[in-house]
């Protein structure tokens, strides 16, 4: 695989998806910290988004509408960083679970992260390559009470990202990972346990982009995680039950 490392963001355009509040409003507002030429601000509800920079152009985008993801993508035909970061979390279980709330998971995480991954991969291609953040999750890799349909379909789009990866290789597009555990965010705020600051995300992944990095471990959690793939799950999920019960 071959991508360009993206160094001088003051050269870039980007679109953020979900930038109305959290770790999305936080990519925004990082990125144009570090003096982006542009950033659009993606929302379902753009009326939603204050940013006070002329640089920040805000569009309305629902990841789950077809149509609204062709027409972002007719009208930001500059973009060169595509951060997807839009997501929801209905707390469905997978076996008695609202069978409706599981699909809005996967409709949103994996479907429509791929559909605007494959409407703009053009547009990036057009522009030299640029690069592909996905905001993943810690969750892509394992499953706890009450996020059964969350894990499954951040799992589909963590290994989503690996096969986009390998697609859009040939026309220098870097596409990266990103995973982290709870961010002190809206969508985590039934969550009692540790969080880290949401601005943290933005800040490695920019980082991680400067040096061409394909997967970004955003907190010391996710990276504990990982390190259990190798082993017995059922250590881990003995050890999962432990942390989580407090």
């Amino acid at each position: 695989m071959t991508s360009s490392a993206i160094t001088d963001l003051t050269t870039q355009t980007a679109l953020v998806t979900g930038a109305n509040r959290g770790i999305g409003r936080q990519f925004v507002l990082e990125l144009l910290e570090r003096g982006v030429d542009k950033v659009y601000a993606a929302a379902r509800r753009p009326e939603t988004l204050e940013f006070d920079d002329a640089r920040v152009v805000p569009v309305q985008l629902d990841l789950t509408d077809h149509a609204s993801v062709v027409a972002v993508a007719k009208s930001a035909q500059d973009v060169t960083i595509l951060v997807n970061n839009a997501g929801i979390s209905t707390g469905a279980g997978l076996v008695t679970g609202d069978l409706g709330a599981i699909r809005r998971e996967m409709d949103t995480h994996f479907w429509g992260t791929l559909d605007v991954i494959r409407e703009f991969a053009p547009v990036l291609a057009a522009n030299g390559g640029g690069a592909i953040v996905n905001v993943l999750s810690a969750l892509s890799w394992f499953a706890a009470n009450g996020s059964g349909g969350y894990s499954a379909a951040k799992a589909a789009e963590w290994n989503m990202t690996n096969g986009v990866r390998l697609e859009l290789a040939s026309q220098g597009t870097l596409v990266q990972g990103v995973l982290l555990g709870a961010a002190d965010t809206d969508i985590a705020a039934g969550y009692d346990g540790p969080k880290i600051d949401p601005r943290d995300v933005p800040r490695k992944v920019l980082d991680g982009l400067a040096i061409g990095s394909i997967e970004v471990i955003v907190d010391d959690w996710t990276a504990m995680v990982k390190a259990s793939l190798a082993g017995d799950p059922a250590a881990f999920y003995a050890q999962m039950e432990q942390v989580l019960a407090g």
